[in-house]
């Protein structure tokens, strides 16, 4: 499965890396309008600034199911978190910006 370099670079600026979740509530104030926070990794989680129209897209509803499946509605970090490698979730992103 091959993946296209722009692709790839637009999904890194799109996903806006933001503070650690351990910084001050300010942090929530981050998140521009359109935008939300989201926590992806199996382990470690990263906190991720995403568009919301993202969560219409099929590819990312399925990620959506399997945060659901693992954690029903008690997100452990206090915000979505999403139980896939930051890899998978970049391959999903850039898959996005293609369309």
């Amino acid at each position: 499965m091959g993946f296209r370099l722009p692709a790839i670079l637009r999904a890194k600026q799109i996903l806006q890396r933001s503070p650690s979740a351990n910084q001050t509530a300010s942090v929530a104030m981050d998140v521009p309008k359109g935008y939300l926070a989201v926590y992806v990794g199996e382990k470690q989680r990263k906190r991720f600034v995403i568009p919301v129209s993202y969560l219409n897209t099929p590819s990312f509803q399925d990620l959506l199911i399997q945060a659901e499946e693992e954690f029903g509605y008690d997100h452990p970090m206090g915000g979505l978190t999403i139980p896939c490698s930051e890899s998978m979730f970049f391959d999903v992103i850039s898959c996005l910006n293609c369309s």
